[in-house]
């Protein structure tokens, strides 16, 4: 039997399969839209989804430095705490934090930092290994956690309290719904320029860094500024992050710019499915949530870490994709670029 030639493609492959990824991200828009009015009369759990939210920001921003451009970022913590201590400061200082000023201030000294690490990081003549990099930045999240628990114009270990309340004109938002649909607000336009990033040109360059960065770099294509640049970007939406965080729980100390919160925010992308976008929120959701449940649980307060930890270790074991790695799949997960040819 011959094989037969110019078949005609399957009936799936010419209407276009379904994609499960929009459709998880409509129910995840739905859902933080919804759920706050839910639980109006449970102000604990409103601010339980507000720092979920806000975290969001965080585990995005590692999400483009590691799924989609190849940096295993440890010190994303670095450029959220930096934010928060900078408008800490200009509150306390200056008498100012309105939120149409601090939030693009905390992202540009997000981004400004971030910039100034990717130079030393990755723009040196020879490309650095991702070992470098990861070392690199877990190291410059260790001394900034050092010198700020020593240094006392910024509370030393004590850290800075009472942060001016986040302002728009003579409005001043505090804990509650009000600060909800803020930090809201500003995860569903990160993640839209995010997803915006993602699928164009520069997204196109970042795919093909993901699948062989050396035959980019064959190809002429300076792949460590196209890194330099992503890693700026995440740390723009790192610093706006740390400076809605800063704001709503009133409080910045060490350990908002040190190790352990950069590891917090890789086990959320992790967890979630990275390279995904939508994973880092969905990863962001179930720890922190499934973290509250179990420390409610008077049985296993004592030992509800160590639960929680194999709970996680068990999912990047056996699931290295993610929770979303059971319904996506890695084709969807790459993505698609450019018009579609029409189906003949």
């Amino acid at each position: 039997m011959t094989a037969t030639t110019g078949a005609a493609p399957p009936v799936a492959a010419r209407r276009g399969a379904f994609r499960i990824l929009p459709a998880i991200e409509l129910a995840v828009l739905a859902l933080l839209l919804v759920v706050p009015f839910l639980l109006a009369d449970r102000p604990e759990l409103i601010t339980l989804l507000t720092n979920v939210v806000i975290l969001s920001l965080l585990a995005l921003s590692f999400d483009l430095c590691w799924g989609f451009s190849g940096i295993m970022s440890f010190g994303q913590a670095l450029f959220f705490g930096v934010a928060g201590y900078g408008v800490a400061l200009v509150g306390r200082d200056l008498e100012f934090s309105q939120l149409w000023a601090t939030l693009p201030l905390a992202m540009l000294a997000g981004g400004a930092l971030a910039a100034l690490l990717a130079a030393f990081l990755l723009l040196g003549r020879k490309a650095p290994t991702s070992i470098f990099v990861a070392f690199g930045t877990l190291t410059g999240a260790y001394a900034a956690e050092r010198l700020v628990a020593g240094w006392q114009y910024v509370g030393a270990g004590n850290g800075l309290s009472a942060i001016k309340l986040m302002a728009f004109g003579e409005y001043e938002f505090v804990e509650g719904l009000d600060f909800y649909a803020v930090a809201l607000t500003a995860l569903v336009l990160v993640y839209a320029a995010s997803r915006t990033l993602v699928r164009s040109q520069l997204g196109l360059v970042l795919a093909g860094i993901r699948q062989n960065e050396e035959r980019l770099a064959f190809f002429g294509y300076r792949v460590q500024v196209f890194k330099a640049v992503v890693f700026s970007l995440a740390g723009m939406v790192a610093g706006l992050s740390g400076a809605l965080y800063g704001y709503h729980q009133g409080f910045t100390g060490p350990s908002n710019l040190g190790p352990g919160l950069s590891t917090t925010a890789v086990i959320y992308c992790l967890f979630g499915g990275s390279g995904t976008l939508i994973g880092p929120v969905l990863g962001t959701v179930a720890i922190e949530v499934l973290s509250y449940v179990l420390a409610d649980i008077d049985a296993i307060r004592q030992f509800w870490p160590v639960l929680l930890g194999v709970v996680l270790l068990v999912v990047v074991t056996f699931q290295p994709t993610g929770l979303l790695g059971l319904a996506v799949s890695a084709r969807e997960r790459i993505g698609t670029y450019g018009a579609r040819k029409a189906a003949r």
